[in-house]
């Protein structure tokens, strides 16, 4: 029984605000509240590691997972390819997209070594560009598609509700950290 206790706990650290569901949608009627959602994350990001020190930065937010620094640098890691995939999205039909290998980015130096500060700036100004980008869509841009090689075609519209949900998911891991530790 321990066992089991122990997978839902780590999935819980693993995933504090649930897993992401490719197949909800609200519709167009939700559009504007998603792009709220990414338009916050850089300043909930900055909030959730606001007064941490280095020894802080440098805890795991769960057994094996990344350090909080490393979180952090990879948010505006994915939200850099995901601006991307929306301009590809956006200019080209069903453009087969690149993924990347995000868990040997986020050991490389500049992840694991950096200033926060660092990548909560550039998170600032990708959001600036992106949601600019967002806002500017018509509700038919965002049944364009792409071809993600990993899970087959996918439109902008699940795409922008996985990356609001993306938004929420890394802050949370940071937030639950800090409940846990006390911090």
């Amino acid at each position: 029984m321990k066992a089991v206790r122990d997978d839902v706990a780590l999935e819980t650290l693993r995933y504090p605000i649930g897993r992401f569901d490719a197949k909800a949608s609200g519709g167009p009627g939700e559009y504007g509240e998603l792009i709220d959602t990414i338009e916050a994350c850089p300043a909930r990001l900055r909030e959730a590691v606001a007064g941490l020190d280095d020894a802080q930065l440098e805890t795991p937010y769960r057994p094996d997972g990344w350090t909080v620094r490393q979180v952090v640098h990879h948010v505006p890691d994915s939200h850099i390819n995901a601006y991307i995939r929306f301009r590809l999205g956006l200019t080209e039909d069903a453009p087969r997209i690149k993924t990347y290998a995000e868990a040997r980015w986020a050991e490389l130096p500049d992840a694991r070594d950096l200033p926060v500060d660092v990548s909560l700036d550039l998170l600032d100004a990708l959001h600036g560009r992106w949601v600019a980008l967002l806002r500017a869509m018509r509700i038919e841009d965002f049944e364009r598609r792409l071809d993600h090689p990993e899970i087959g075609i996918v439109t902008l519209e699940t795409m922008l509700r996985l990356y609001a949900w993306h938004s929420l998911h890394h802050v949370a891991h940071i937030a639950r950290l800090r409940e846990r530790m006390g911090w």
